[in-house]
């Protein structure tokens, strides 16, 4: 507990909203799982037992352990759905001379630093948009998201951000550019991963998942584990020695690895996880297409999130601003109060109603 104590700083609620539920997924939920998998690999990797081989009279039990681990230890693909008790005493392990062919199992000295390498990858686009973000929209909302305000500096607040937003009408599609191309990043990202994975546990990562899935529907009499197949818990090692007349003798030991049943239960967790993360990504972006090519759908996001706003002046406003002004118009709509969002859209309505000629507003009104 006290390893994971320090992650609970990743889950303090900010207190300015700039982004969204998905995107917060990838930077804070899938950043602290992979952190909190790669401490936990960690410390059973590097404070536990994470092998044990079996002992010969000749090697000390120690030395065979960390020799087998150091140099990995390897199965015997050909041997994998041998019938256990019968053919082979575990599958995938058997007499290396008979069957020569050799799958050697690396990845599990490598786990803990590349969890923590993704976790490094999901965190970089919310660095980025912290960039390009640049704490505008705290800037922007002057306290305006506290219920309670001195009507007096509501006043001030609310007046310096209508004529900001008057003022840099049309100036905030960089802003809008640089969110979409951070989710865009995000959703290659997850979908990345999936095939650096895939690669690091050699080509077994795209479909463990489905195999899982079907393994668990298998008769009883017929069951083969597919976990086994990427992440073995017994497999073979050998040891070379200097026998006592000089000639080098083989050791052909047994060894079991503990360490394999937490990883097998973290990558099947990751399989579901990025699916799931990159089918909620792959919707956003289409989500973010609508909101570009139909126009009318900007007004119906925000008709919703900000239910207190006159509509008349909501279609007026956006009649005149720009997609990324919309963005602006959205964010501010999580950030400040309700009923200080309502009179920040009235204002601006007035403003640029009387900015664009008289009678649309009222117009507007009568249809």
């Amino acid at each position: 507990m006290d390893l994971f104590s320090n992650l609970k700083s990743f889950f303090k609620t900010d207190s300015t909203t700039i982004d969204n539920n998905v995107f917060r997924l990838h930077y804070k939920a899938t950043a602290t799982i992979l952190v909190a998998f790669s401490i936990l690999v960690t410390a059973r990797q590097y404070i536990g037992d994470p092998i044990d081989c079996v002992p010969t009279k000749d090697i000390p039990e120690n030395l065979l352990d960390t020799f087998c681990w150091v140099h990995s230890t390897f199965s015997i693909p050909s041997l994998w759905k041998e019938e256990v008790g019968v053919a082979v005493p575990y599958p995938g392990v058997g007499n290396s001379k008979e069957h020569p062919d050799r799958k050697y199992h690396a990845y599990y000295q490598w786990v803990c630093f590349v969890l923590f390498l993704q976790a490094i990858l999901f965190y970089i686009p919310r660095y980025f948009w912290k960039i390009c973000e640049g704490n505008r929209m705290k800037n922007l909302i002057l306290g305006l998201n506290a219920p309670c305000m001195e009507k007096e500096v509501k006043d001030k607040s609310k007046k310096l951000l209508v004529d900001y937003l008057v003022a840099n009408l049309h100036n905030h599609n960089v802003y809008f550019t640089s969110y979409v191309l951070c989710e865009v990043i995000n959703f290659v990202n997850v979908i990345g991963q999936i095939y650096l994975i895939d690669t690091f546990l050699g080509g077994e990562f795209a479909k463990y998942g489905v195999k899982v899935i079907q393994f668990t529907g298998w008769d009883g009499t017929l069951r083969y584990d597919p976990m086994i197949h990427v992440f073995p818990r017994v497999t073979k090692c050998l040891f070379y020695v200097y026998g006592p007349g000089g000639s080098v003798n083989k050791q052909d030991t047994m060894c079991i690895l503990p360490i394999n049943i937490i990883n097998e239960k973290i990558y099947i967790f990751i399989w579901f996880w990025f699916i799931i993360l990159a089918v909620l990504s792959a919707l956003v972006l289409v989500y973010r297409l609508v909101l570009v090519f139909w126009p009318n759908a900007r007004f119906m996001v925000t008709s919703c999130r900000a239910r207190l706003v006159k509509h008349d002046h909501l279609r007026l406003i956006l009649s005149r601003a720009s997609l990324g002004d919309w963005f602006i118009l959205d964010m501010l709509s999580k950030n400040v109060d309700s009923m200080y969002y309502r009179e920040i859209i009235i204002d601006l309505a007035e403003r640029l109603d009387g900015k664009g000629g008289s009678g649309n507003l009222q117009s507007l009104m009568i249809q």
